[in-house]
């Protein structure tokens, strides 16, 4: 198992099992939609500031980030990351074959 299929049955898990209240990833479930929109809207801006700024460590750990809260986005619409490979490689697979 891959470290984002790890993380997101983590995330799967303190969505389904809401007990952990310390957990900030209950917290956001508990929060709702807008605000994991709104963390995604920040993360995303964070990366593009880090991204601006040169730095590769920083900018690393801002795209680590945003692909976690993309990833609590994807739970909370019940999307796993299997489907977005299976997307991303359907559109790939398209490139390579282009229709006659």
């Amino acid at each position: 198992m891959d470290i984002i299929e790890e993380l997101y049955g983590v995330i799967q898990s303190r969505r389904e099992n809401n007990q952990d209240s310390g957990s900030y990833t209950a917290y956001l479930f508990e929060q709702g939609e807008d605000k994991i929109l709104k963390k995604i809207g920040e993360e995303a801006a964070e990366v593009i500031i880090a991204a601006k700024n040169g730095s590769g460590k920083a900018l690393t750990g801002e795209v680590a980030d945003l692909v976690y809260h993309l990833l609590v986005l994807m739970a909370w619409h019940g999307i796993a990351p299997s489907d977005v490979r299976g997307e991303l490689s359907a559109r790939r697979n398209k490139k390579k074959n282009p229709p006659l």
